[in-house]
């Protein structure tokens, strides 16, 4: 997980987990971004786990952040200076 404070432009990556493979799960982090790095854009707040949540579960409040990444590499479309901007929660982002 990134640590709290990491500054704008900072480089993260998405984890390349996959809790699907455990069983039933609500994941509110996209496949097609996991394992790739991106920049952070800014904290967006804490809000609960929305993972949590789903199961109606206790839910800590969790820092969620927008994202960009570059598409090209994502979607094998687009030019340069094209991007994706995605709400991700820390859990799911590590320090690139």
């Amino acid at each position: 997980m990134i640590p709290p404070g990491l500054p704008p432009g900072s480089r993260v990556r998405v984890r390349a987990d996959w809790p699907e493979a455990a069983g039933p799960v609500h994941v509110r982090t996209p496949h097609y971004l996991r394992g790739r790095t991106g920049e952070l854009v800014r904290h967006l707040g804490d809000f609960p786990n929305p993972e949590d949540l789903a199961f109606a579960r206790p839910a800590p409040r969790l820092a969620l952040y927008h994202v960009r990444f570059a598409q090209p590499p994502i979607w094998q479309q687009g030019q340069a200076g094209d991007d994706l901007l995605v709400e991700i929660f820390a859990p799911w982002l590590e320090p690139a």
